[in-house]
């Protein structure tokens, strides 16, 4: 009867996080205007259906001299387990654009496709680190194009 509680509770250990948070830095290059932003993100990631889709939402405050832009994306992801210990996923879905550039506010929506590198110290999934570089076409005035990458801390949220 020990046996069978000890292997019982050592599965509901390894059990995967019900939520990630991403905590992070982000860079981004205008590939149109030749312009490079900077500022934090943070991102909650959930599982719905295991080893299929992952949904990512987030939000991204960009600064550079004499312009703000927040962005809030939406992620749909197919994720790959490569190891116990690393994740990939590729990720695609819309995003919203809010810009103060010089005091003219702008809105906009874009897609942004986003490869994401998930590392794990320990097979818990408690703590990490992860590396998202990103594409993202806006669909608003000059459509423009640019290259972003984010990185930071993974905080996996247990099953209580």
């Amino acid at each position: 009867m020990f046996i069978c509680t000890g292997n019982t509770l050592a599965q509901a250990e390894d059990k995967e996080p019900v939520a990630v948070i991403e905590l992070g830095a982000a860079a981004n290059r205008s590939l149109t205007e030749g312009q490079s932003s900077f500022g934090p993100t943070i991102a909650v990631e959930a599982t719905p259906i295991e080893n299929w889709l992952e949904l990512e939402a987030g939000v991204t405050p960009l600064f550079r001299p004499h312009s703000t832009e927040w962005s809030i994306d939406f992620l749909f992801k197919k994720p790959w387990t490569l190891s116990d210990k690393m994740e990939f996923m590729l990720g695609v879905g819309p995003e919203w654009i809010h810009t103060n550039a010089y005091g003219i506010k702008m809105d906009s929506v874009a897609a942004e496709a986003a490869p994401d590198f998930m590392f794990w110290p320990s097979r818990k999934h408690r703590l990490g680190w992860y590396l998202e570089p990103s594409y993202e076409y806006k669909f608003g005035p000059g459509y423009e194009h640019s290259l972003g990458v984010t990185g930071g801390l993974l905080i996996g949220i247990p099953l209580t």
